[in-house]
């Protein structure tokens, strides 16, 4: 999901919400209009941000990423708009921020909602005049930069909370671009893992010749809490532990619990009979068929255990 600006036809969309966000976006693009890209985490708020950047004038630009929950308030400031030399203890030569850096280019703010209210005040007037002073430094640096922002937090509630200044809200909030959860996108599901399959089978050396239909059918049915991120990291550590054939429910590792979870809608939901059948089906090939040691895992008796399987089909 990282590396360096792609376009808007190397983002994986068949499911109508994320095609109507890609379109939204992909309008946006050459305008220079600041946009909010709003989602939760992992659904690929940076590659749209990216796509956007490679779609602009400014594509031969820079396109500079500012994480803003991965340092603190006073490094933040000096990470943002840069310091003089002496600003501080350990300011031993001035240092441009990602501001100057992106000129001419874009700067991606990811989860602006979480700056502390201070950096909030600056970056609305970095907005508004395109301008600002370097921490501990008095002259007036002007930038030539777009701005995309990211959050994943509800802004609304962040307003009532007093969280987040309104005024900078609406400076941000020219164009939203909203990226809907994995969850919502069960049409996404099956062409990404065929995606990350052949990325990573690349980067790992392996031919991995798809997903069963029973893995197929698990992908889709399954919550994604985490969205495309965790498909992503889900497919990598199969793709590395992958020895021969399709990959196997058992392969991919999911919580089998979480398939009947919230967040799903109710038609895709698993019946309780489903969930034992797959259930049952991934401890008989965890113990590599031992009926014995199956039926002691499930808790039931070896009886039992052989009526599922017949009723089941796992013969």
């Amino acid at each position: 999901m990282g590396g360096g600006s792609v376009g808007f036809d190397a983002i994986v969309a068949e499911a109508p919400e994320m095609r109507a966000a890609l379109r939204l976006a992909g309008q946006v693009a050459p305008a220079d209009a600041t946009v909010l890209v709003l989602g939760e985490s992992g659904t690929g708020k940076e590659l749209i941000a990216r796509a956007i950047h490679a779609a602009s004038p400014r594509r031969d630009g820079p396109f500079v990423k500012v994480d803003c929950t991965a340092l603190p308030e006073g490094l933040l400031e000096s990470e943002l708009f840069g310091h003089e030399k002496g600003a501080f203890t350990d300011a031993a030569t001035e240092k441009p921020g990602r501001f100057e850096l992106a000129n001419g280019g874009t700067i991606f703010l990811d989860e602006v909602a979480e700056l502390p209210p201070s950096l909030q005040a600056k970056l609305l007037r970095v907005l508004q005049e395109r301008a600002f002073e370097r921490v501990g430094g008095t002259r007036t640096i002007a930038v030539d930069v777009r701005i995309i922002a990211a959050t994943n937090r509800d802004l609304g509630k962040a307003l009532k909370a007093n969280q987040f200044r309104e005024d900078l809200y609406y400076r941000l909030n020219v164009v939203p671009v909203l990226v809907p959860p994995l969850r919502r996108r069960p049409e996404d599901i099956l062409p990404l893992t065929a995606h990350f399959l052949q990325r990573f089978g690349a980067r790992y050396g392996k031919a991995v010749p798809g997903v069963s239909p029973e893995a197929a059918s698990l992908l889709r049915r399954y919550p994604w809490p985490g969205n495309v991120r965790e498909l992503e990291h889900v497919i990598e550590r199969a793709v590395i532990l992958w020895e021969r054939g399709p990959l196997t429910p058992e392969q991919l590792a999911l919580d089998l619990m979480a398939v009947a979870g919230d967040g799903v809608p109710d038609h895709e939901l698993m019946t309780l009979e489903e969930l034992e059948r797959e259930y049952i089906r991934r401890v008989l090939r965890r113990v590599r068929g031992h009926k014995s040691r199956a039926a002691r895992i499930l808790g039931i008796n070896r009886k039992t255990l052989l009526e599922k399987r017949k009723r089941y089909g796992l013969e």
